[in-house]
């Protein structure tokens, strides 16, 4: 999928926004995608984005995290961890599907439907310049921070 041009979407945003990808041309643009808002991984992820939020942005980068949370919820979370970054919500799955981001997983003994922890850097013309799947929170930010400098 690397180097692959991502086609327009728009998601509503935290602050009462809309995300649009096309108005964002010209900026390198990190979108991490996690499976559910107040949830242990998720929390620690998106406090590693927030810590490091100030070096993604002077090196020209742009940090959104996307779930199929409801734009309510990612108000509740945004505000609870203080994120310097906006939360996009995908409740239609419509972008997930877009990201082949969505998978079938084991938990509790049932299988059920969600987002796989996956990260996307794309440069400023919209191409997917690098991308994360099945991430391990631990480390994560900073790796994709030293990538983002690289472009």
């Amino acid at each position: 999928m690397s180097n692959k041009a991502v086609k327009d979407f728009s998601l509503p945003a935290t602050g009462g926004g809309t995300f649009r990808l096309s108005a964002h041309r010209g900026t390198k643009l990190v979108l991490y995608f996690y499976p559910k808002d107040n949830t242990s991984g998720c929390t620690a992820e998106a406090a590693g984005f927030r810590d490091l939020h100030r070096e993604f942005e002077r090196a020209g980068a742009r940090v959104f995290g996307i779930s199929r949370d409801s734009l309510a919820s990612h108000e509740r979370f945004k505000e609870k961890l203080g994120l310097p970054f906006e939360l996009l919500s995908d409740a239609d799955e419509k972008v997930c599907a877009q990201f082949g981001v969505l998978k079938t997983k084991t938990m509790y003994g049932r299988k059920v439907r969600g987002i796989e922890r996956s990260t996307f850097v794309l440069d400023a013309e919209g191409r997917i310049a690098r991308e994360w799947r099945g991430v391990k929170v631990p480390g994560h930010a900073k790796e994709v921070l030293e990538f983002v400098k690289t472009l």
